[in-house]
This record gives C-alpha cells, sequence and structure tokens, in this order.
C-alpha cells in the first residue's frame, strides 16, 4: 500500500505567497488571520485551481500550529477501501498486508494541522469516522478496540456544492454542520480582475528565474489577451501558461501570441503568419486603440453614441479617432485578436 504521508514540513510561512488587493481576496486574508490561533475547524470552499490548499497551508503555518506537521490528503483521489486505512491507520494483522502496526495521517497531524481536500467525495461510511474525529477528538485504527487521543486542527475543503449533496442525500447533515462552523469561500480569478495582473507578473519572475530566464518579457498583445481571459482554470492554470510561455519563447526572451495555448489564443494557427508584433510605442498604442474601438462598436451594434458614452468619448472624439484609424463599420466577427 502507498504511504501517501505529507513531505513538505521543512515548509514555513515565508514559502507561502497570497497575492491580491482585490476587496474580494483582502476578505480571505481577514479571515486567515482571524482564523489561524484558533482550532476551531475551517472549510474552504472554490471552484478547481483557486488555491484551496495554499490557504490551509497559511492558516496552519501563520499561527501557533506552525511547529507541528500539515498533513494533507485528496479524498477524491483514493478509492474508500485504502482511505480509510491511510487516515485511520491499522494494527499488525489487521488485514492480508498488514505487516506491522502503522499510524494514520490523522493521528499523524496531532499537535499540527489535517487538511482533507475534496471532502464531498468521501462515501457515507468514511463521513460517520470522520464525525466522530471531530466530535470526541480520537480516532481507532483498524483490527485495534482502543481509542487514541488526537490533537489535531482540521481543515477541509471541497469544489463540490455540499447544500446539494446534503439535500440528494449523499453528505452527512451533521457532519456538514461540524466542518462548516467557519467557511471561507475562495473567489475564482474572474471575480478578482485586479490580482490578475499582479500574479502574472509574479509568476513571470518566479517561473523565469527557475528555468534560468530571469528576462523574459511578453509583448503587450500577448499581455492584453491573458488580461482579457477568463481563466476557468483560476490560479492552477495560470500558474501553467506562464511556464509553458516561458519554456516556448526560447532563447529569445520574449512571448509571443503563438506561444499562447490555443484555448487561450484560440484564433492563433500556426498555419497563418499572424500580424508581426511591435514594441514601437507609438505603433503598438495604435493597434490597441484600433482593436480596443472595434470591440466596443461592436458590443453596441454600431451605435457610435452609446460606444461614445460608454468608453468616456465625446461623439466628435469617437469620430475622430475613427476617422484616423480608418475604421469604418465593423461586423460581428471583424477583429479576432481583441481585447
Amino acid at each position: 500500500m502507498n504511504d501517501l504521508r505529507n513531505q513538505r514540513n521543512v515548509e514555513t510561512d515565508r514559502d507561502i505567497v497570497l497575492l491580491g488587493r482585490s476587496e474580494a481576496f483582502r476578505q480571505v486574508l481577514d479571515l486567515i488571520d482571524r482564523l489561524k490561533e484558533l482550532d476551531t475547524p475551517v472549510f474552504i470552499s472554490g471552484e478547481s485551481g483557486t488555491g484551496k490548499e495554499i490557504i490551509a497551508r497559511a492558516i496552519h503555518y501563520r499561527g501557533g500550529r506552525a511547529g507541528g506537521r500539515f498533513v494533507a490528503v485528496n479524498g477524491g483521489a483514493i478509492p474508500d477501501n485504502l482511505l480509510e486505512s491511510e487516515l485511520f491507520g491499522y494494527a499488525r494483522g489487521a488485514f492480508t498486508g498488514a505487516l506491522r502496526d502503522k499510524p494514520g495521517l490523522i493521528e499523524e497531524a496531532s499537535g499540527g494541522t489535517f487538511f482533507l481536500d475534496e471532502v464531498g467525495d468521501l462515501g457515507y461510511p468514511l463521513q460517520a469516522k470522520l464525525l466522530r474525529v471531530l466530535q470526541e477528538h480520537e480516532i481507532r485504527r483498524i483490527g485495534e478496540t482502543r481509542n487514541r487521543p488526537v490533537d489535531a486542527r482540521f481543515i477541509s475543503a471541497t469544489n463540490k456544492n455540499l447544500d446539494r449533496e446534503v439535500s440528494l442525500g449523499r453528505f452527512r447533515e451533521d457532519l456538514y454542520y461540524r466542518l462548516r462552523i467557519v467557511t471561507i469561500d475562495v473567489p475564482p480569478l474572474r471575480e478578482r480582475p485586479e490580482d490578475l495582473e499582479l500574479l502574472l507578473r509574479h509568476f513571470i519572475v518566479r517561473y523565469g528565474d527557475e528555468i534560468g530566464k530571469p528576462r523574459v518579457y511578453f509583448t503587450p498583445r500577448v499581455m492584453e489577451t491573458l488580461l482579457a481571459y477568463r481563466w476557468p482554470g483560476n490560479v492552477r492554470e495560470l500558474q501553467n501558461e506562464i511556464q509553458r510561455c516561458l519554456i516556448l519563447c526560447g532563447s529569445e526572451g520574449i512571448v509571443r501570441l503563438e506561444h499562447l495555448s490555443p484555448r487561450i489564443n484560440p484564433e492563433f494557427r500556426a498555419a497563418t503568419a499572424p500580424k508581426p508584433e511591435t514594441f514601437n510605442f507609438f505603433e503598438a498604442k495604435a493597434d490597441f486603440v484600433r482593436r480596443f474601438l472595434g470591440q466596443a462598436l461592436r458590443r453596441h451594434e454600431n451605435n457610435k453614441a452609446r460606444t461614445a458614452e460608454e468608453i468616456g468619448l465625446s461623439r466628435q472624439a469617437l469620430f475622430k479617432l475613427l476617422k484616423k484609424h480608418n475604421i469604418g463599420a465593423p461586423g460581428v466577427h471583424e477583429d479576432s485578436n481583441s481585447v
């Protein structure tokens, strides 16, 4: 049986980076600060890739239990018959292959924090055993008759709608209320646009240093495309995309549109020669204005009065720009690289 013990006990608070200036993320940071010294169970909800485990680690390493272990396990990644023995441990001879006594992950988290991700994927029998841990602060290894005390702070997380799981009878209501004494709702990246550029620049520096490319530049159109994308995979998808770009840009050290993933820049085709990107300020500015005005006009079905009002120009100023940049009445499908 694979040993799923956590290997990152050398981690400290300094290794945990939580970046964000948006109001939604500041509320998350405030809750972390309020909860870090308490032993109250915490439930973290949010879409996949929003950084739920990082928030759990921040609560642990910034609080009084930082000297203990942070033990993390993904409840949805392990079959229930294996997960029970990993969580609660077993006695020698409890089943075929149990050649020695083995403590469970919850027991090993005593003095520290136990983090159970995807708690919504647990089967009903395991939910009952987990409830007992939360109520009695003790566990019983498989094959033993005595209970063992545990002193672990419990944090759980899921991207499932637990209210719906309870209403469908797939999740115990009593466990639901035990877990959700305090809830941290992590906003998706699309709801914190103020944080996107901050995260982008952080990952560019971080992964650039890691792969030996400390000076990599993203062209203006690449930055516009990244900032306009909605990031359904959230921060994890952003991290992966930045790493991909840094690898594909080669020794030139300049990330261009062709280096972006097809899902982020779906109109790019390797067989077609895209419009050359430039670092000339005036050319880049003119290109941006053309694409910005084209998108604004399409959004208002070429109604110039509504377009001017939305973007903060007078009608005369808008007409002057349209004439200057030779913009007619763009169709709905024009300008695939709009911001």
